[in-house]
């Protein structure tokens, strides 16, 4: 029967793909690709068909061909039915495929184009967006600052809007506090960069055709010291993937697989399939490579340090915020936002969907002070009191807010006593037992300027009421003050503050309404830290959930050598680095070193540069052209959308397409992976269908397509495909989901998105640290501590030693103790790039660099995109867009500087032009502006080489906040700033 079943499908496979190609012009044109042979059937060959593709005509005959194009070939009529039945279980395929149930021969370019073309039958009818009445068709897409409509008509993108929610879309959810009800705004209230996407995709800065550099010869002479300063010229696309298949091939025959290295951005474009741990990292892991290790860049001073008082390896060692919203409007009296300015930052991807709730605080008369050199926007919005501090000098402000506690009895005494650990050691450092200097507030007025009594006026407001403490970018954890030489000290100081205080009870908890929303947290999606289509189990989420809902082939790199992200061009130019991990499991894996160049592998020779550039994201990052320089690089290949930053570096330019030229799926701010129910941000869960809404402009490719394409050069594209094109893997991310219990797949694709319901009142989610103040089993709904790192009982307690809050903690008394610049106690350093340096001499004003309230590290910056007509984030002078630097009168005046001046900031890393902003915003000594241009661009005049495009990070240092750690200390920066004497020679020049 079965058997006979077989026949019927074999018989009738060439008749569905007559009638679909009759019923769909596309389909037609798609078959009109490619002429070829194919064998369809089983291993002993007793049971077959031949079908024959000539200029888009189908023919088929039953039986063997002697020799046709490629053969897919089964070992059984059960596994043969599973493969051939529509809307197949791929448990059942890649089960097959693993155990070489069936085998596919041939010339692997054509069989996998004759396998997603087979594909294509089940996904080329379904409805793609909704008809709108003056034309347009409306499709949707997901950004990294929100979900989008966007409106197309003739092949060509009309505008783009946020999402509105209708009356078919789950209700909000609904808080009651204080008297008052609140619910959230029924649309997606994205980031400003967001709404750029259009700008963007038809910018001038788009690489529209391969390109190879002019004196580059891949048989000849390479002149690697010409990278960044050649031109370049066209080529077709198949020289361009030929060059580069035939390199990989080379230097893995050469030198072996570790000397190809595939460095990426910090972030990409959204989505679960075109994203660098989804499809970078299975077509890294086909090839082999030299691991370029991650380190927490945005989390520093709380993985490093933070993590370790509290024992919270997940989150990279944040707080997980789970009902701060309802907990905060209905108990807290005040919120301290601490280096964190939500209305810049946006929770990373969330958008304006903070501002609304910080409003309601407001509305309830919640107070609120900022702790921060820049009166940021936020302080701006909300008023309250501003307290300006010196840059890095903030855990000596903390410090002495808690001597004020200690004297004064303003601490939480039973929490101490039965929550913590170490509280006597503590005491003995805030009241000079331990070194003869008691940490008042005369001790830190001369640190961070801010006034003693100011201190004292805090600490007693701050210890009389419920705080919600604010810090860093979600409120909860990340970046600001965190960035810097004293950024484990700062993040430490405000675990022991919130430990002082009673964590977790009501009203007491970190946040500032920007994250613990009161979402569906069991509704399972896939987030973009998930591993999407990689099939990496090590190294991406993908072993949590996805691998086990989406069935796919595992992709491993044999290659064990691995080079720190922040050391990789000093890897390159001196042949050695050393680095520590970075591991979201545990807490003691980041104490162990690992070393560059590894034993038995090669130096790295081979550069295939993906994604947005990273000159401007990291530190001293004029390192990078000299590494990109160095004769030891034998090839650079770079992967990108628009010429800018490291793209021009390249030996071959491989041009990609943008989001809305390929299809994807994914969740408005679901990171997954590293930042466990990271949508805890925004108000609506909306998961969206990320349509193709227009072709790729001129010759530019997907990222999948292309590494399909160079794949297929190597005989490994149809491990890579697995027969699918984008569309069939978005098809299984889908059902990979639980969004089949709530659309058809057929009703997403017309709709683009889905509202996940918010949970009911009853079911929301505990408040952090709850369970842990009123001393009860864990129940928030996260996995970490595994149950291996309970110190005692399963579920009590914390993933620290003792299981409690560790005011000394255990785990760096015991890896750290000989280490001064990491002591288990928090004694508060100095800045070894601060005020008390000698480099303060020369170059007297510190700089912070934040990240834009207008772009998105360097994705939506420059490109004559439309944020670069912001004036407060480009000043157009002269006719060229410069980049802002903000700085207050007095230091203005000092140097004869006047507002939209042109101004030279240096130090001996480099020089950087920017335009003057001259604003009371920013305290004396301090010069404020953004890090993450997405311009990069080296000028001589008169002798002096200066940049122009605004990359800060040319003049940040490049050593770790301290020994033993692989961290960024962007913020620990010394320049001087003076009115640029060349301006007018550059406008001169401009105007010629």
């Amino acid at each position: 029967m079965k058997r006979q079943i077989l026949k019927t499908i074999l018989f009738t496979m060439p008749k569905v793909l007559d009638l679909t190609a009759r019923r769909f012009p596309a389909y037609r044109d798609r078959l009109k690709e490619r002429d070829l042979v194919a064998w369809i059937g089983l291993m002993d060959q007793s049971l077959g068909r031949v079908i024959k593709l000539e200029n888009g005509r189908i023919r088929s005959c039953a039986g063997t061909h002697p020799q046709p194009d490629v053969r897919m070939l089964f070992k059984d009529v059960g596994t043969a039915l599973k493969f051939l039945f529509p809307n197949p279980d791929y448990l059942d395929i890649i089960h097959a495929a693993k155990n070489f149930k069936v085998i596919t021969e041939g010339d692997d370019e054509l069989l996998v184009w004759f396998m997603q073309t087979l594909s294509m039958m089940q996904t080329i009818s379904l409805p793609m967006g909704t008809q709108m009445r003056d034309g347009t068709q409306r499709y949707t897409t997901c950004t990294n600052g929100g979900p989008l409509f966007v409106y197309v008509k003739d092949g060509r993108i009309v505008r783009v809007t946020p999402v509105d929610l209708d009356s078919k879309d789950a209700p909000s959810w609904e808080i009651e506090a204080r008297g008052r009800r609140f619910s959230p705004p029924r649309r997606g209230l994205v980031a400003p960069h967001a709404l750029s996407i259009k700008s963007l995709v038809y910018s001038d800065k788009r690489i529209l055709h391969p390109m190879k550099r002019v004196d580059f010869d891949p048989d000849g002479e390479r002149n690697p010291q010409n990278r960044g300063k050649s031109g370049y010229v066209p080529i077709s696309w198949d020289e361009a993937l030929d060059i580069v298949a035939k390199e990989i091939n080379r230097q893995k025959r050469v030198h072996g697989p570790g000397s190809i290295t595939f460095p990426m951005s910090s972030h990409h474009q959204w989505g679960n399939v075109g994203y660098y741990l989804s499809a970078l990292t299975r077509f890294a892991n086909l090839i082999g490579f030299t691991r370029v290790a991650a380190n927490p860049d945005s989390w520093e001073g709380w993985y490093w340090g933070a993590m370790h008082h509290f024992g919270n390896s997940m989150r990279v060692g944040v707080p997980s915020g789970y009902g701060g919203i309802e907990d905060c409007l209905k108990e807290a009296e005040m919120i301290v936002f601490w280096s964190c300015d939500p209305e810049s930052t946006n929770g990373a991807y969330a958008g304006f969907e903070g501002t609304p709730r910080r409003m309601w605080a407001k509305e309830l008369g919640i107070e609120f002070v900022h702790i921060d050199p820049h009166c940021n926007p936020t302080a701006q919005l909300l008023g309250g009191r501003w307290i300006p501090v010196r840059p890095q000098t903030d855990a000596a402000l903390a410090t002495a807010i808690m001597y004020v506690w200690l004297k004064e009895g303003l601490y939480d005494k039973d929490y101490v006593a039965n929550r913590t650990t170490g509280f006597d050691e503590w005491r003995a450092y805030l009241t000079g037992e331990t070194d003869g200097v008691p940490k008042t507030p005369e001790w830190q007025e001369q640190e961070t300027g801010v006034p003693a009594k100011d201190v004292r006026a805090l600490a007693r407001r701050w210890g009389a009421k419920k705080v919600y403490l604010a810090v860093g970018m979600t409120g909860a954890g990340f970046g600001g003050a965190g960035r810097g030489a004293t950024g484990a000290q700062w993040a430490r100081c405000m675990i022991m503050m919130m430990a002082m205080q009673g964590w977790g009870k009501p009203g007491v908890n970190f946040g500032c309404l920007e994250i613990g929303v009161p979402h569906d947290l069991n509704f399972y999606f896939p987030g973009y830290a998930d591993g999407g289509v990689s099939g990496e189990l090590a190294w991406t989420a993908n072993a949590v959930n996805n691998y086990q809902r989406m069935p796919h082939i595992l992709t491993m790199n044999p290659v064990k050598q691995m080079v720190p992200r922040q050391q990789l061009p000093d890897a390159i130019i001196n042949g050695h680095a050393a680095g520590y991990l970075w591991d979201g499991m545990s807490q003691e894996a980041q104490f162990a070193p690992f070393t560059y160049p590894m034993p038995g592998y090669s130096p790295i020779r081979m550069i295939y540069r993906y994604g947005g550039s990273a000159f401007s994201t990291v530190t001293k990052s004029g390192r990078w052209a000299d590494a990109y320089r160095h004769p030891s690089i034998e090839f650079v290949v770079n992967q990108s959308i628009w010429m800018e930053g490291e793209a021009q570096f390249a030996d071959i330019i491989l041009p990609a397409c943008t989001s809305l030229e390929r299809w994807d799926i994914g969740e408005w701010a679901n990171s997954g992976g590293y930042a466990h129910h990271g949508f805890n941000t925004v108000n609506h869960r909306m998961v969206t269908m990320q349509h193709k809404c227009i072709e790729p402009l001129g010759e530019s490719r997907s990222d999948y397509d292309i590494f399909t394409a160079i794949l297929t050069r190597l005989g490994l594209g149809g491990v890579f495909t697995e027969g699918c094109g984008e569309l069939d893997w978005v098809k299984r991310v889908f059902d990979s989901s639980d969004l089949p219990d709530h659309i058809s797949w057929r009703e997403f694709c017309r709709k683009g998105y889905f509202v996940v319901p918010p949970e009911k009142p009853e079911m929301r989610s505990p408040v952090d640290m709850r369970w842990f103040a009123e001393g009860r089993r864990k129940d928030l709904p996260e996995p970490l501590p595994m149950p291996s790192q309970y110190a005692e009982k399963f579920g009590m307690g914390l993933q620290t030693p003792s299981g409690k809050l560790e005011f000394v903690p255990d785990l760096l008394k015991r890896h750290t103790a000989d280490n001064p610049e990491r002591p288990p106690v928090n004694r508060y350093i100095p800045s070894w790039e601060g005020l008390r340096s000698p480099l303060a001499q020369q170059y007297p004003l510190q700089l912070i660099a934040t990240h834009s309230r207008y772009s998105f590290h360097t994705h939506c910056d420059g490109k004559n995109s439309s944020v670069n007509s912001v004036e407060d984030h480009r000043a157009l002078i002269g006719g060229h867009r410069f980049w802002l630097l903000r700085l207050g009168p007095v230091d203005a005046a000092a140097r004869g500087i006047a507002h939209r001046d042109l101004v030279k900031i240096y130090n001996d890393r480099g020089a950087v032009i920017c335009a003057a902003d001259v604003s009371p915003l920013v305290t004396a000594g301090v010069v404020k502006s953004a890090e993450a241009s997405a311009e990069f661009q080296l000028i001589e005049i008169d002798g002096e080489c200066v940049e122009i495009g605004g990359c800060m990070n040319l003049l940040t240092p490049d050593r770790p906040q301290t020994a033993g750690t692989s961290s960024m200390s962007p913020n620990s920066c010394l320049v001087q700033v003076e009115k640029w004497k060349d301006a007018d020679a550059f406008m001169i020049r401009r105007a010629a």
